[in-house]
């Protein structure tokens, strides 16, 4: 049976600053964290797990696995309906500086939704955008919720905390563009390679001194009622039609 310690220890994961100390997150069920031990298991540090889940080929010799008794899980896990395993997981180390000169970035003014830039990393994983800009008020990316979200695509995205607007000025010779109602219909536009694309907060949008910065204000056609579409619905729209529109460029050249 798990000791009052060790439940204490998973179960402060919740708190952002006891994340950041520890320089660690959980991650939690066997699909994201069976997908750690693929593609990171040297920053798989520690494993909760039923007796069943600890014979999984991906573990080895270097993390500290705690088989759980019945009811273990419930008492440590943060979902819902707890999944066989929960895995404590290294943070990456995030390089200062990046390749931004090919493909596209995203930059992210203030979401709040856990579940919504859990599902905005995910989809980035998707259309391979390989890195995240988040403005400081953003949630923060290891918040059980949002790596719940990500379904481990979080392994693959790289995401830093920056002032959006020093680093739109540091990289002004890439293009932003801005998801706006009052913007330019996106099937109408030719992306270029590179390209920043700048989703905003949910119910305020994209702050007005960061709109200014934007190169472009890009819009997805309505044709129903709706007032507006949830951001990583939009953001999913969005990189959907920017990859076409560079597939048209290709085809016609």
């Amino acid at each position: 049976m798990l000791s009052k310690a060790q439940v204490k220890y998973i179960q402060s994961f919740a708190d952002k600053k006891f994340r950041d100390v520890e320089h660690a997150f959980i991650a939690e069920g066997p699909k994201i964290v069976g997908e750690f031990l693929e593609e990171r298991p040297d920053d798989v540090l520690s494993i909760f797990a039923d007796p069943d889940w600890t014979a999984h080929p991906g573990i080895s010799s270097k993390q500290k696995v705690h088989v759980l008794e019945p009811g273990d899980l419930e008492r440590i896990s943060f979902l819902a309906s707890p999944n066989k395993v929960l895995a404590v997981i290294r943070k990456p180390v995030i390089p200062e500086k990046e390749d931004l000169t090919k493909g596209y970035t995203l930059l992210l003014d203030d979401i709040q939704d856990p579940g919504n830039l859990g599902t905005i990393i995910r989809t980035a994983d998707w259309f391979g955008v390989r890195n995240i800009f988040c403005s400081h008020h953003t949630a923060d990316a290891y918040n059980p919720k949002v790596v719940q979200s990500t379904m481990s695509s979080i392994s693959r995205v790289q995401l830093r905390y920056v002032d959006l607007a020093e680093f739109i000025a540091e990289h002004s010779g890439i293009p932003v563009w801005a998801a706006s109602l009052q913007g330019d219909d996106i099937r109408d536009m030719l992306p270029t390679d590179p390209l920043m694309l700048l989703i905003g907060n949910e119910s305020r949008g994209i702050s007005t001194g960061l709109m200014e910065l934007c190169t472009n204000r890009v819009t997805i056609p309505r044709i129903g009622k709706a007032e507006s579409l949830n951001a990583s619905v939009a953001t999913g729209i969005l990189l959907s039609h920017l990859s076409e529109g560079i597939l048209r460029h290709f085809q016609r050249n």
